[in-house]
């Protein structure tokens, strides 16, 4: 999330709020499937073209677009369209919630259990 800023004050730094669990499942869910896994380790690169992430996935347009949807209501990536053709980058805040989330769980996962009564 961006600072906030007024006229009269400098940036604010503003910590995003924590993936809720419901958000990393959805996230979690768009990354399970082979071909979008694929799909995010070659935009991994930076920003692709449609054309061209068909071609390099040997992937038909229309199966491609299934996965790029998913991929993008999951909230893991950005478009813009130019001309005729839509250029996908990956979204890094998104990367970096998940990674946070799964951060707190491998710091939490060490506590012992409680002595049962």
């Amino acid at each position: 999330m961006a600072g906030l800023r007024t006229a009269a004050s400098a940036p604010i730094a503003c910590a995003p709020a924590p993936l809720a669990a419901e958000e990393a499942r959805l996230l979690l869910r768009a990354l399970a499937d082979p071909i979008r896994l694929q799909v995010i380790e070659a935009l991994g690169g930076g920003e692709r073209c449609v054309c061209d992430l068909t071609a390099d996935l040997d992937l038909a347009q229309s199966k491609l677009s299934f996965h790029l949807k998913v991929l993008k209501d999951a909230g893991l990536l950005a478009d813009r369209q130019e001309g005729r053709w839509i250029y996908y980058r990956l979204r890094p805040e998104a990367l970096d919630d998940l990674r946070a989330w799964l951060a707190t769980l491998g710091a939490q996962c060490g506590r012992p259990a409680s002595p049962c009564s």
